[in-house]
């Protein structure tokens, strides 16, 4: 049993909370989950899971600086947007190179067995984290995908504990988007 797997759980599922209030201390959470899991994907070899990691931790130091700053004097907090038409395209660009350029570095130097699974949970992370750090309604909706693929390719891996929160992740990625739909309102 692999126990910082379950920590790394249990911090996660504290993050679902706070992500679904729209709390801004889901950021702390957001840190110390990544952290604990570089050694769960490094001993699982899931190399882009390990990679994006690195990136959540430092995303989400971003993401709290975003949420904080954009904090009115009187402590209102940033509000939930929808995202603006004019991020479609970069993000698509970006999602698709993020895949093409993980796979191919994953396929070709390391040893990973699912190279291209594990390229296309790391890359659609990618955008959904950043849209997550601006606050868009529609982060929910790349998450739902994320989670949903991340849930089958842990499974896949023997990692049950993260399996069953990623799929958590996305029962709750839906209850999240109606709930910030509600807080748009």
């Amino acid at each position: 049993m692999n126990y910082l797997e379950i920590i790394g759980t249990a911090i996660g599922v504290v993050y679902l909370i706070l992500e679904y209030r729209a709390s801004a201390w889901l950021w702390v959470a957001s840190i110390a989950m990544p952290a604990i899991y570089l050694a769960v994907y490094y001993q699982a070899g899931l190399y882009a899971d390990f990679g994006i990691s690195v990136y959540y931790i430092i995303a989400s130091v971003y993401g709290l600086v975003c949420w904080l700053r954009g904090r009115s004097d009187d402590g209102v907090d940033v509000p939930v947007t929808h995202a603006p038409r004019s991020v479609y395209a970069p993000l698509t660009a970006v999602f698709v190179a993020a895949f093409v350029v993980i796979g191919l570095i994953l396929s070709r130097f390391t040893d990973s067995t699912v190279p291209w699974a594990d390229a296309f949970t790391t890359a659609l992370s990618i955008v959904a984290m950043w849209m997550l750090a601006r606050k868009y309604l529609e982060q929910w909706l790349v998450w739902i995908a994320a989670d949903v693929a991340c849930s089958v390719l842990y499974a896949c891996k023997d990692l049950w504990f993260t399996s069953a929160l990623y799929l958590a992740y996305a029962v709750i990625a839906v209850i999240g988007y109606r709930k910030w739909k509600q807080l748009m309102n």
